[in-house]
């Protein structure tokens, strides 16, 4: 079956959709929390640094550094892991876009007019009507700029899901009718090839963990591609020990059966 991929913004009812959706399906269900929180434990981050890493841009040092990539590697390779099995439902912001190239995830995108959204977060958080559209409003602000920095896509682009479905306009249950519709297309089912694609991606995505995690490698801007086994890594380096260290560490992962290291080294010349 497939994995639904549910992007929710703030108060919009995507939370809801979600868990509506699992149940109907006898699906699991996942959050974009839940996911982050296992994705610390696996990695040893502090969950918070996490959130935080997942929610505000960066500020330029530590794009330099490539903190914030490194943590995209980390919550990916763990939402990779969930979605082996496919029958996967995940909510969260742009899930669908940590799992490129899978034709069998049905992105849904769930969005509500502001009255909604700010009677919403009133319920939830007994907020008054000027906080309630601040807080939506600000962090709205903080996800698009994110978006944009990570993936170079705009949140609220149509292009980037399969179905908006707006729950200012409809029931709970008829979003959930056609979000249960379209797993039934043949289309959006899985393949042979969307799940190796899956397959790749997950050993990509571990190789790419790893290497995050290795003090030898992880401040190194590097890309990994995986096709059956066989994984080939491209970046540049000014160090001979880090060209080593890279084909070390991604031949620890289980699944790897050959590294073809593409890596770059860049010589450091006096007064450079």
């Amino acid at each position: 079956m497939s994995i639904i991929a549910i992007s929710r913004g703030t108060f919009s009812g995507g939370e809801a959709l979600a868990k509506r959706v699992a149940e109907r399906l006898g699906y699991p269900c996942l959050s974009r929390e839940t996911n982050l929180e296992a994705a610390a434990k696996t990695y040893g981050v502090p969950a918070a640094d996490l959130v935080a890493a997942m929610e505000k841009r960066p500020p330029f040092w530590q794009r330099v550094l490539g903190e914030r990539t490194t943590h995209l590697m980390f919550v990916r390779a763990t939402l990779c892991e969930h979605a082996q099995a496919d029958n996967l439902v995940f909510h969260g912001l742009v899930g669908h876009l940590l799992l490129p190239g899978i034709s069998h995830v049905i992105r849904v995108r769930v969005i509500a007019d502001m009255d909604y959204r700010i009677k919403a977060a009133r319920a939830q958080q007994g907020l008054r009507h000027a906080e309630a559209l601040a807080y939506i409003e600000k962090v709205n602000q903080e996800r698009r700029q994110w978006i944009r920095f990570l993936f170079d896509v705009e949140w609220d682009d149509s292009n980037l899901y399969d179905v908006v479905l707006n729950l200012s306009r409809m029931s709970l249950g008829m979003a959930c009718e056609i979000v249960t519709r379209l797993t039934e297309q043949d289309e959006l089912k899985p393949t042979p090839e969307s799940r190796r694609a899956m397959a790749n991606l997950t050993l990509a995505s571990r190789v790419s963990a790893k290497l995050a995690m290795d003090p030898r490698t992880r401040d190194v801007d590097l890309k990994v591609v995986a096709e059956d086994g066989i994984v080939t890594i491209t970046g540049e380096t000014r160090s001979l020990a880090v060209d080593e260290a890279i084909d070390l560490v991604a031949r620890q992962v289980d699944g790897v059966t050959e590294v073809r290291s593409r890596v770059t080294f860049i010589p450091v010349y006096p007064g450079t």
